[in-house]
């Protein structure tokens, strides 16, 4: 078959590969319908997550058609439509159990990696280096999906490929960072980064009932389609003071909740700082860059709460921790649980609520991946997010 596989910082090829195969009772394969390049994906792409290895295939995200099935499967058959979680839990743990899927013990058969650096491992994720499984990902013509009975789940009746595709990973990270802020009636959330996370997130808080969602970017296409979509207010960071607009926009107090829907390789609109954050994580002397949770330390009203969406992988620097301990912000983060929320995407859809599609601005086919990636990356022709066809 042919997919999509990493090559080296900002090298993707398409190469012919071997068929996945059924190697547990619990798999099966799924022929890729659609599938896209994640936000994620570029941090792979760039360079900064390690344990990747020349021939890994790309991507996480999957709708497609179930063409064979192990003997222990029982929830979907051969023929049916399915999204696929990205994050892959085994639904038998402890976390599992309490619907914490991308702590899944034991979906990650790579876990002795993350130990050294996280020391705990967490759950596999389809295409996402051997630190988190060494899967095979997405962007392919087939994938072999394990624990199949959790991770996979039927697409309703009427609803499209494009649709179920963003209820595979970009549609639960974002509604998983407006769910974790528990917001409550009067709420103002702002969001940092109109992506697809990001407008996700921005959609998902609405849904959820804050009163005034704010959304926080440099790029104007994707501030108009945050407003145009989800009624938010946009702030352009390289038009104004992103903390006296919050201020202003909250009566002196700040946003109740902040998401980070960027990770990490955000920039803020401190020249002198990003220079700083880009030199230290060039030398290896960081992970990662941190400006947009800086920002969010720094805005948030006092007793607010913090939720991280973005992707991060290791150290940070100048991480203004006093300022966070004393402000009384509550932090939370993490990988989303996609078994979670994808039923709740389901209804939100169902009910009329939001058209998950709206993210698409590009369709493109499978060969035509390192096109789609430098496009993405770079956001030639206004690129939010791109629909891959096998």
């Amino acid at each position: 078959m042919k997919a999509v596989c990493w090559c080296g910082a900002k090298k993707v090829r398409v190469e012919e590969v071997p068929d996945p195969k059924i190697l547990d009772p619990q798999d099966i394969i799924v022929k890729i319908s659609v599938t896209t390049i994640c936000g994620s994906d570029l941090h792979l792409y760039d360079g900064y997550i390690a344990t990747m290895q020349r021939g890994d295939i790309l991507g996480h995200e999957i709708v497609g058609e179930v063409v064979e099935t192990g003997a222990e499967v029982r929830k979907v058959n051969r023929g049916d439509r399915v999204v696929v979680s990205s994050i892959i839990g085994c639904g038998r743990c402890w976390h599992c159990h309490n619907q914490e899927f991308s702590l899944c013990d034991n979906s990650n058969p790579n876990g002795w990696m993350q130990e050294k650096l996280f020391h705990y491992a967490s759950a596999g994720i389809f295409g996402y280096s051997h630190m988190f499984g060494g899967y095979a990902g997405a962007q392919a013509e087939y994938i072999r999906v394990p624990y199949a009975d959790v991770g996979s789940f039927r697409v309703p009746e009427g609803m499209s490929d494009e649709q179920a595709l963003a209820c595979s990973d970009a549609f639960p990270t974002g509604y998983m960072g407006a769910d974790i802020c528990e917001i409550k009636p009067g709420d103002v959330v702002a969001v940092w980064g109109c992506g697809p996370v990001g407008q996700f997130a921005i959609k998902s808080a609405a849904l959820l009932g804050a009163h005034k969602v704010i959304a926080i970017d440099n790029l104007p296409s994707r501030l108009r389609k945050a407003a145009e979509v989800s009624g938010a207010i946009t702030l352009n960071q390289n038009e104004v003071d992103v903390s006296d607009s919050l201020k202003a926009l909250t009566g002196g107090r700040g946003p109740d909740a902040c998401i980070d829907a960027v990770g990490l390789e955000s920039h803020g609109s401190d020249l002198a700082e990003h220079a700083y954050d880009r030199v230290k994580q060039a030398l290896m002397m960081v992970n990662d860059r941190v400006a947009v949770v800086r920002q969010m330390i720094e805005c948030c009203r006092k007793g607010g709460t913090l939720a991280i969406m973005g992707v991060y992988s290791g150290l940070v620097d100048k991480f203004p921790l006093g300022v966070a301990m004393n402000k009384a912000l509550r932090l939370r983060m993490g990988q989303m649980h996609g078994q979670k929320y994808i039923p709740r995407l389901f209804d939100h859809w169902q009910k009329g609520e939001v058209d998950p599609a709206f993210v698409f601005s590009h369709r493109l086919s499978l060969a035509d991946a390192p096109r789609a990636y430098t496009m993405f990356r770079d956001k030639h022709d206004d690129c939010l997010k791109l629909a891959l066809r096998p």
